[in-house]
């Protein structure tokens, strides 16, 4: 039996397309393998997003390809680079673009297969993700919390972001299909579902005719058995009163809204092509409609054209927000964006700078936040043990692997996956410390 191994790079998306290329490979009676040691064939999934992604996924290729293995690259990096790939390295046996993933068994019997030689190449020129509903996911990240991606593609042409040319126009999938896929995740033990999208808040408007994550949550939350439902990567025209009181009134959805803004100051929002709305208002009626609601986002700095004063505004405005969670990123100039060809690119050394002074101040908030939870008790999902006994766990204001995490002790066993009471007696920036009651 043939041996594959998969090295999955970038977002939870894909992730998820790398565990649907190992359950069509399943399917067909290859071996999966966490090893690429002992693999005949390793599939390297890409992340494209920024430089500093491909920078990584390309050192992954290189370092797989000296070791004399057969590799695939699939996913954003040869759909973007598919020709100055192919050149930069020769070794690469076969590549696949991101929406051509479904043929990846044909692909590796090719690529196995000693009578040819020949490089392997099925990248379409025009990418179009519709999600194949007739795979049977290999989970690799199985636990106590699993991602289902709702739809893929975006309709949206932010100035920075190249998503939309490597994964083609916005599809949802239906409620149907979603809500099958989350009962076989539970009866798998997974208690937590994080619902991942381009844009989550569009959910449903091309097969609904208009925004249905309303809808979808109602119908997710009938499911026995699911303990928390999690929502990411919302947009912030969608976030309308229908959602806000589904979030607000649904027992099972997370207090918990992902929205990334990107800035506050209302040239650079135009300059990124992001909607320039009241962004203090909005946080507000948030907060008024979401009782307990912990709100994470994320923000560029360092876009071109962005002055100190641009700067000042977007910080001044974290600092009276105080958002509970917060993500900063350096810009990155990507080739084939509206951005790219802006003057008044920010030097790195001030990009930084920026960077810097806005996670110092989120420390300092999140370190203050934290402290409001000492004394109280929380219900927490359990997720691992440490090697010393320590019991790792998330509130339902954490999601998955960005967020922090709370270490407590027992004196009774817990079972990863449920859901537990933690008296929270110690707080630093990002974790909690307790004792589950």
């Amino acid at each position: 039996m043939k041996k594959v191994a998969l090295i999955n790079h970038g977002c939870a998306k894909n992730l998820v397309d790398s565990e649907l290329m190992l359950g069509l490979l399943a399917e067909k009676g290859y071996e999966i393998t966490l090893n690429e040691e002992e693999a005949d064939v390793v599939i390297i999934n890409t992340c494209s997003f920024i430089h500093d992604a491909e920078k990584e996924s390309v050192q992954s290729i290189l370092q797989i390809a000296d070791s004399g293995k057969k590799v695939i690259v699939t996913g954003c990096l040869p759909q973007k680079h598919k020709e100055e790939l192919k050149k930069a390295i020769p070794e690469v046996c076969a590549m696949v673009g991101t929406t051509d993933f479904k043929d990846i068994v044909s692909i590796v019997e090719q690529v196995l297969n000693e009578q040819t030689d020949n490089y392997v190449s099925k990248i379409s020129e025009k990418p179009e993700y519709i999600y194949p509903e007739t795979i049977h996911r290999q989970q690799i990240t199985m636990g106590s919390s699993s991602y289902i991606k709702i739809a893929d593609g975006c309709n949206y042409n932010c100035g920075y972001c190249i998503i939309p040319q490597l994964r083609g126009a916005y599809h949802s999938r239906t409620i149907e299909n979603i809500v099958e896929e989350a009962k076989e995740l539970v009866k798998k033990g997974v208690t937590e579902i994080d619902l991942i999208a381009q844009d989550t808040t569009g959910y449903g408007i091309d097969i609904y005719g208009k925004p249905s994550l309303p809808k979808l949550l109602k119908e997710l939350n009938k499911i026995d058995g699911l303990a928390w439902i999690r929502i990411m990567y919302a947009y912030p025209t969608r976030m309308d009163d229908e959602l806000l009181e589904a979030i607000a009134n649904l027992d099972k959805v997370a207090k918990y809204v992902d929205i990334p803004l990107q800035h506050y100051s209302k040239k650079i929002l135009e300059a990124m092509r992001r909607p320039v709305s009241d962004y203090d208002e909005l946080v507000k009626k948030i907060r008024e409609k979401i009782p307990n609601v912990s709100i994470r986002t994320a923000f560029i700095v360092g876009y071109p054209g962005e002055t100190e004063e641009d700067f000042e505004e977007l910080h001044q405005f974290i600092k009276r927000t105080r958002f509970d969670r917060m993500g900063v990123f350096e810009y990155s100039r990507e080739k084939n964006t509206v951005s790219y060809s802006l003057e008044d690119q920010v030097p790195a050394k001030i990009k930084h700078k920026r960077y810097k002074k806005l996670m110092e101040l989120q420390q300092q908030i999140s370190y203050e936040i934290n402290q409001t939870y000492i004394g109280k008790t929380i219900p927490c999902i359990v997720e691992s043990y440490t090697d010393d006994g320590v019991i790792v766990m998330r509130s339902e204001h954490d999601a998955p692997e960005i967020d922090g995490l709370v270490y407590a002790t027992s004196d009774n066993p817990v079972v990863p996956g449920d859901i537990e009471k933690v008296h929270i007696d110690k707080a630093d920036e990002y974790d909690l410390f307790g004792k589950v009651v």
